[in-house]
Formats: structure tokens, sequence, C-alpha cells
């Protein structure tokens, strides 16, 4: 990789530590043979048919900004193109119910999530894994979205992967239906605690599910359709506020050594937890106490503690489940080898130009470092 630009050894770690993560899942259902070559290690044996589309839609949701964004150093180019045409084949033979590895969007309701997931990567990179696609994939694509909605998802942060697909159908020019964004939007509204936090459904829970969906997704989601009615405009602007505040909140929870707390479910979705602190530096929406290169510092911290972990991998390259390195009993009971792939999430700012302050500020500590080093630091105040 080209070394002209600033701090390109550490934008090159995480282009190599994301595409290791991807390389056996996009080669696999590419070549037609995920369902013959993904271990699946489960806790209850139900998790067998849901776990190939979790592992490729998740592993696309933190891809796909980079697959969209061309790159200024030639070698990177040569790979993006390369993984663009990779995850196009994978579409494809995801989406053809005459493939072998014809994935399951219509039975049960765990598809529902890794729809949206799936429709999320989509609006994240709509010229390679729409635009460039034939129009047989097109059809067999949105087909396969459109068989989870004979489901109903549940009253929590659920109701917002039925949105999101919603939200990408549209996009597509495919019939929607606005109601199921309309009731997805008021009713986080509703679950709005404040300090930019959100209730996951009715109740609060101690867990890191505003990262891993509820920030990301209301974005994203209002981003394509805000303008569609007036009151889901009026939510624009105070979703991105709590958004930013809540990045703040993640970047201060990031310890000097590049843990983080250890609260709630999925935890085996590791540096997944960092998603909304990720988008937000790749939107450019950091508050102003935050910098860019700290952020790049706190999530690379935290990406080289937990993928460097002995027994994150197995022989074969699949990632196995746990935080730090093989830790089984921190899989719950809807957890399996698929899921594990949302840990992708944390490498969207890969969607930024090189040249992109990201990337290109001097390396700066980040909060807990300043703090428990006795350097100054802002005071935190409440939104």
């Amino acid at each position: 990789m080209n070394k002209s630009f600033a701090n390109s050894e550490e934008r090159c770690y995480w282009l190599q530590t994301m595409l290791r993560i991807a390389d056996p899942v996009l080669n696999a259902l590419a070549a037609k043979k995920l369902r013959a070559t993904m271990p699946v290690e489960n806790k209850k044996q139900e998790q067998l048919q849901y776990s190939h589309l979790e592992a490729f839609a998740r592993t696309l949701v933190g891809l796909s900004p980079w697959l969209e964004t061309p790159a200024l150093d030639a070698e990177e180019e040569k790979l993006r193109l390369h993984y663009g045409e990779l995850a196009r084949t994978a579409l494809d033979a995801g989406t053809d119910p005459e493939s072998p590895d014809f994935l399951n969007f219509s039975q049960g309701f765990q598809p529902i999530v890794d729809t949206a997931f799936l429709a999320n990567a989509i609006l994240r990179a709509p010229n390679a894994l729409w635009h460039q696609l034939d129009s047989r994939v097109k059809s067999n694509l949105a087909q396969a979205m459109k068989a989870t909605r004979t489901r109903k998802p549940g009253f929590s942060n659920w109701l917002l992967f039925a949105a999101m697909t919603e939200t990408a159908l549209r996009y597509m020019g495919e019939d929607w239906d606005p109601m199921r964004v309309d009731y997805a939007l008021k009713q986080h509204e509703q679950w709005y605690l404040g300090d930019g936090m959100y209730g996951d459904g009715p109740h609060y829970h101690a867990d890191y599910y505003n990262s891993f969906v509820i920030q990301p997704m209301l974005v994203e989601i209002l981003d394509q359709v805000g303008d569609h009615y007036e009151e889901w405009a009026s939510m624009r602007k105070p979703v991105i506020t709590r958004a930013q505040r809540f990045a703040a909140v993640q970047e201060r929870s990031i310890s000097p050594e590049g843990t983080f707390p250890v609260i709630g479910r999925s935890l085996a979705y590791r540096f997944g937890a960092f998603q909304s602190l990720a988008q937000t530096a790749m939107r450019g929406e950091l508050p102003p106490e935050v910098a860019p290169a700290q952020v790049r510092g706190a999530l690379g911290a935290v990406i080289r503690r937990l993928i460097e972990a002995p027994g994150t991998f197995d022989e074969a390259g699949w990632l196995t489940i746990g935080l730090c390195g093989h830790q089984p009993e921190l899989g719950e009971t809807y957890i399996s080898t698929g899921s594990l792939y949302l840990c992708s999430a944390v490498f969207l700012p890969l969607g930024l130009s090189a040249e992109n302050a990201f990337w290109q500020g001097a390396d700066t500590p980040w909060t807990s470092q300043k703090v428990w080093s006795g350097h100054t630091v802002a005071i935190d105040k409440a939104l």
C-alpha cells in the first residue's frame, strides 16, 4: 500500500483485518459453498437455518462503505474492485432460488434481522451492491427481501429491521410500506430516554443495542426517507444530535488499554459494539470535543485488543464465539457463527478517503488515555 498518506500503515491494518474477517464468508458464498464449508457453532440447533444469511449480511454491513468509495492507492483500489465483484457474485448465489446456497429469507423470525442488515449494506453501497447488479439478480434480491414481510418483528429494536428493509426496497424502486417505517420511527421517539440514549422497547437495557442497531438505523433510515413526510423530516436533527452525544459516550467508554465495559447481551459481536461511533465518524458528525484522530486511535486499540486474542479464529479462519478469544459461554441461545460477523461494523471509516482527517490527523490520545495519565480533558456534560 502506498505510504504517501499519513497513517497509511494504520489504514492498512484496518483493511487487512476487515478482509481477514470477510474472506471466508465472501469466498465461500461466491463459490456456492457457504453451506458446505462454514462451521456453525451454536447452542440451539435451530440457529443453523439462520447462520448463513447472518454471516453474509453482517459482513457486508461493515464492508459496504469501503466497497462504494474509490481508493486513492492503486493497490487498495485493485482490492476494492475485486471484493466488489466477489460481493455481487455472492449476492447472486445467496438470492437465486436454484442455488445450493440460496439463503433463508422466509422461515422463522431471525431473517427479519439479517435482511435488514443486508438492506443497510445496499443503502451504504448502492452503486457496488445494487446498480451494478444485472436485472435477474436485482429481481431475486428484491423478492428475497420482500419474503420477510410474512412475519412481524418484536416490539423492540426489531421494528427498525422492518423499517430498514422497506427503506431499501423504496430505494430499489420496489413497492414499499411507509407504515412500517412510520411505526418504527415514532415508537423509538417514544422510547427515547434522554442524553442520547434510547430504550430497547419500553424499558432501558444496559447493553450495546443503541450501537448494534438503534442509533445507526435511525440515522440512515431518516437519511433515505426523512423528506417523505414532514413529521419524519422534523426527526432528523434531534436523531443526529443524539447520535453525536452517544458517540461521545462511546469514545469515553474505551479504556487506555483498548478495553470497554463487559455489559449486556450479544458481547460476542465484539467491536461491533462501536458501530455507532464508527458511523458518526464516517459521516463527519463527531461532536467538536471528539477529534477524528482520537476515534481512530481508540477504535484501533479495541480492534487490536480483540482480533489478536488467541482463539478468535478457528483453524480455517472463521470467527469463534467469544469477546476476547474463544469464550463460548458468552454466546446466548440466538448466537451462532454467522451472528459474530456484526463485528465488521467497526470498519465503516474505511469508506472515508485516505485523505480524510480521520486517517490524516496525527495520533491523538483518546479521552480515557488523557484523563488517566493526568492530562487536561474537557468536562463531560449531558445533552
